[in-house]
């Protein structure tokens, strides 16, 4: 790696989370620079003018600035290959991706806080019609996962994949907002395998969460 490695991040984001746990597993040192999701420090002009998404994470790299945590993910399995996120095998790869993606493109998305804010502020739903929103998706999304688990093991079988890596912090989020997991024993078992990995400790919202 070239110059220092910065990390554009908020504690709590899952996308940001899926980030430090690639960092960490791939052993790429970085410095992490807080953007408070929570007091919309997202939309500063500063942080939009480096990222006009103005969202996190946002990862500065190698002289580049790289947006959207899948995204930012691949560059880091091309840049150093080990341990692999994705399988060179194309079968194999689609697989892979198919089951990050109902993670990354159908749950997290709808479920992120902007959308939230939109349904309080502008559409006027209440607390337990968020929550059901909220129950809803995750359980959709987990049901297709969990009959693709595998009785043992992890997502990625041995090592931990793609898959994995955006399962754990989904898992967070939905024990967060206490959805009820009892309906997947396979995705709850892999989740255990992983929070106790030291990459995927390290990452973990209480281990980075501020003083």
């Amino acid at each position: 790696m070239t110059d220092e490695v910065v990390l554009y991040d908020y504690w709590r984001s899952s996308a940001a989370y899926r980030v430090r746990i690639v960092l960490n597993l791939k052993g790429i040192a970085y410095r992490a620079v807080p953007v408070d999701l929570g007091k919309a420090e997202q939309t500063n002009p500063a942080f939009v003018a480096m990222n006009p998404q103005g969202l996190v994470p946002a990862l500065q790299i190698d002289g580049h600035l790289l947006t959207q945590s899948l995204a930012i993910i691949d560059y880091l399995d091309a840049r150093v290959d080990s341990p692999p996120m994705v399988s060179p095998d194309p079968a194999a790869r689609s697989r892979i991706l198919a089951q990050a993606l109902v993670i990354a493109a159908d749950i997290h998305p709808i479920n992120n806080l902007r959308v939230l804010n939109y349904l309080r502020r502008e559409l006027g739903a209440d607390e337990a019609a968020i929550n059901r929103w909220y129950h809803h998706w995750i359980l959709d999304g987990f049901r297709a996962l969990e009959d693709q688990a595998p009785q043992r093991g992890l997502l990625g079988g041995d090592q931990a994949n793609l898959a994995d890596v955006c399962l754990v912090p989904q898992m967070a989020n939905a024990r967060r907002f206490a959805v009820p997991l009892e309906a997947f024993p396979r995705l709850v078992a892999i989740d255990e395998q992983l929070r106790a990995l030291d990459p995927f400790a390290r990452a973990a919202p209480e281990a980075v969460a501020p003083a």
